[in-house]
């Protein structure tokens, strides 16, 4: 008998996290399909980011189950994970030096060679405002909102369908946030999990997990 194929992606039962002694999530439960466009949203420290850790396999739960596709997770299925979402951190701490230089490290690799794009990393630039010359700067030396900007076009360029987005658009001016959720909530094939405060990626059609709603029990 063929194995039943299905749209959900991730879903999470029951999901609890403590650290030290202090809960972080209880009890949450969440189911993303192909295609959705999901906001976390929620006051620091409610546990938004443990979500994505947890999915990750970086935090382990403490109970509940967490399935990608179907399957428990593990140590094989986890680095499988891992190699298909595309994971933009707040911090934004993506490598250093030239920045050039580590984008063709990113994608020297065998499992992203093949996806590395010259083209579409010059027109992204141009449409997220970013002057060429970044490519000849350390990374570390750039502004807040030059960072997150190069974070979310490499996300990109490695060509994943799948996004966790951790307040990427923070340090960005308003003008800058509506053109990147524009871009993540264009593409309807894209699964797009985001966390963050900016009213811009709030829209008709993306469903809101309010986490401190959750935690009133409603």
């Amino acid at each position: 008998m063929p194995k039943k194929t299905t749209s959900e992606i991730i879903k999470m039962d029951n999901v609890c996290f403590n650290l030290d002694n202090k809960q972080i999530l209880k009890d949450l439960s969440l189911s993303v399909n192909r295609g959705d466009k999901i906001l976390i949203k929620g006051k620091s420290g409610a546990g938004k980011t443990t979500v994505f850790r947890s999915i990750l396999g970086f935090q382990p739960i403490s109970s509940g189950t967490i399935l990608f596709k179907g399957e428990g997770l593990n140590s094989e299925l986890v680095w499988n994970i891992r190699k298909k979402v595309a994971y933009v951190s707040q911090e934004c701490d993506i490598g250093e030096g030239i920045v050039i230089d580590m984008i063709k490290e990113m994608f020297s690799y065998r499992s992203t060679a093949s996806k590395f794009d010259n083209k579409k990393l010059l027109s992204m630039f141009a449409e997220l405002s970013l002057s060429e010359s970044i490519l000849h700067k350390k990374f570390e030396f750039l502004s807040g909102g030059e960072k997150q900007r190069l974070a979310i076009i490499i996300s990109i360029l490695t060509q994943k369908d799948i996004f966790f987005l951790d307040e990427v658009t923070s340090d960005l001016d308003s003008t800058l946030k509506k053109k990147v959720v524009d871009i993540f909530y264009s593409n309807p094939q894209w699964t797009i999990i985001s966390i963050s405060h900016d009213p811009e990626w709030v829209r008709q059609d993306v469903n809101i997990f309010d986490f401190e709603k959750l935690q009133e029990g409603e």
